[in-house]
């Protein structure tokens, strides 16, 4: 998964000995190590006690083919977005633990089962009450569905009302993550009998139980949304106006933190951290998320040397993770395995094969020859990555072309039909729990990569084993094995985590900012946004 964003990249190009074109900023560094153990980058500050509008910058709109429903939702913007409007059964608190949101408790009397009550008193923005049909009725949408997350829900046999306020979900066979994929956007529960009577489209209208309602929206420019005030909690939602500007350009949005034209950004250049540094009344976190970068080896072209294992086992012996994550990020990722390494449970990369092997194997790397390595041109990270990539590589004589594209054509020679490429770098959502993402290295799973990815029953096993085994010992070893598996066939290879940089105004808004984020939502927590009264 990767972003559709136009943004200024970097402007330091990493040439001769590897050198930083980022430093983060000396206070983040200390919030950071605050932030591991509260759980928080930033807490709202209670003696602000105004009320009013809030204006946030983005970085790019939704923009899904299904329109604004949020079940075909792919992206972390979008689910952020829809997030404001739409709420699902369960949520995730700091530490990715599962926590009660439109279901106020739930059971699993065993391995396949998961019994939940309904929360009393939750309402849609129109006034209706939130039934047990509307559960039932999303759940089933979804599962029904052609869109990409339905996968994640797992093996679900029915979805059954069993109370006034109860639903029953019955699965094939045990899947941990199903808690964890319950609580991202894509599996939020809709107003399903105004969509059952023709009365809500929604690819067009947004109507849900959250806290604020919209009020227009121009894509691809702006989104004005208000206080829902039929919301549960509406008394205490400080933002009262909440308009989210779409602002492409890092360079516009870095002016605006400056002149107190927006309050909250998001910025895709680490850079930025350093660029702000000293602003009075500005303030710049590092989010860190199980998002992670990884490098495709394109191993289905049986004209290319890396359809030999020995070489890509190679070549991936050669990376150098850390320094990619100094380097490159400034040292605000992490290395990690297909397990995102901020989440309980994951692999240790460290371990890996390709991090402990002492040896290299010379005559694969003087067979690998000359790769191509693409990469899009609309985030500049992964810019960097490359050529810290083409640097670590050439160490071992292996010669890389980086080739740069914009988006539409990346993903043409990346995902299309007939892919054009020896190596490509791209990012995925990691997710809350470790297992979730590991789903799309069994490509008949994912659908999307088929044709650069051989299928390794081995590995399919190793994937379905972790998703069914209870949290545990056992699990943690089965995903070591899945991480190890992934490392030594070396195909697709996870590299570093994929930070978030969110900048605000301290004289605007007081936020609460997590330190670490599963699925990407960095306006997880605005409802207890803290505004200053007004002068």
């Amino acid at each position: 998964m990767r972003r559709s964003a136009i943004i200024v990249g970097c402007s330091v190009a990493l040439t001769g000995a590897l050198a930083s074109c980022s430093a983060p900023a000396a206070t983040d560094a200390a919030d950071t190590r605050k932030a591991s153990k509260s759980g928080y980058l930033a807490a709202s500050d209670a003696s602000f006690e105004g009320t009013g509008p809030l204006t946030v910058q983005l970085d790019y709109d939704s923009v899904e083919a299904g329109g604004l429903d949020p079940q075909t939702a792919a992206t972390a913007r979008s689910w952020s977005i829809e997030s404001l409007v739409y709420e699902p059964l369960v949520t995730v608190d700091p530490k990715f633990g599962i926590e009660p949101l439109l279901a106020s408790s739930w059971k699993q009397p065993d391995a396949t089962t998961y019994v939940f009550t309904l929360r009393k008193g939750v309402t849609f923005s129109n006034g209706r009450t939130l039934t047990t049909a509307d559960v039932v009725g999303s759940l089933q949408r979804l599962l029904k569905s052609k869109a990409a997350y339905a996968a994640q829900l797992g093996p679900v046999k029915s979805v059954t009302a069993t109370g006034p306020e109860e639903v029953t979900v019955e699965l094939a066979k045990a899947y941990t993550p199903f808690l964890a994929a319950l609580a991202n956007t894509p599996a939020a529960i809709l107003p399903m009998k105004e969509v059952d009577d023709g009365s809500l489209d929604l690819a067009k209208e947004m109507l849900g139980t959250g806290p604020f309602v919209v009020k227009n929206h121009k894509q691809d420019q702006y989104w004005n949304f208000t206080r829902n005030t039929a919301y549960r909690e509406t008394k205490k939602v400080r933002v009262d106006d909440l308009k989210i500007e779409i602002v492409p350009q890092e360079a516009a949005r870095l002016a605006a933190l400056r002149n107190g034209s927006a309050s909250f950004v998001n910025f895709n250049n680490i850079d930025s951290m350093d660029q702000l540094t000293g602003t009075r009344n500005a303030k710049v976190v590092s989010q860190a998320n199980s998002d992670f970068y990884y490098l495709i080896q394109n191993s289905k072209n049986p004209d290319s040397t890396l359809a030999d294992q020995k070489v890509r086992f190679a070549l991936n012996s050669a990376l150098n993770r850390t320094e990619i994550a100094s380097v490159a990020l400034g040292g605000q990722a992490q290395p990690t395995g297909v397990t995102p390494s901020v989440l309980p449970g994951a692999c240790d990369p460290a371990k890996l094969p390709a991090a402990t092997n002492k040896t290299a194997d010379t005559a694969a790397l003087k067979k690998a020859g000359t790769l191509r390595l693409a990469v899009y041109t609309s985030e500049p990270a992964v810019g960097q990555i490359a050529q810290v990539i083409q640097q670590q590589l050439a160490k071992s004589g292996v010669t890389v072309k980086i080739q740069k594209y914009d988006d539409t054509t990346y993903g043409a020679r990346v995902f299309g039909a007939k892919p054009d490429f020896d190596l490509a770098i791209g990012w995925f959502a990691g997710y809350v729990d470790a297992s979730m993402v590991s789903r799309w290295w069994n490509p008949v799973l994912a659908g999307f990569s088929g044709t650069f990815l051989n299928d390794d029953k081995t590995l399919d096993a190793l994937i379905d084993k972790a998703a069914g085994e209870p949290e545990g010992t056992a699990r943690t070893q089965t995903l070591a094995g899945l991480c190890a598996r992934v490392d030594t066939a070396a195909q697709m290879l996870p590299l570093v985590t994929r930070p978030s940089v969110i900048g605000y105004r301290t004289d605007q808004v007081s936020p609460t900012l997590r330190a670490a984020e599963g699925y990407g939502n960095f306006l997880r927590d605005i409802t207890s946004y803290t505004l200053p009264a007004a002068k």
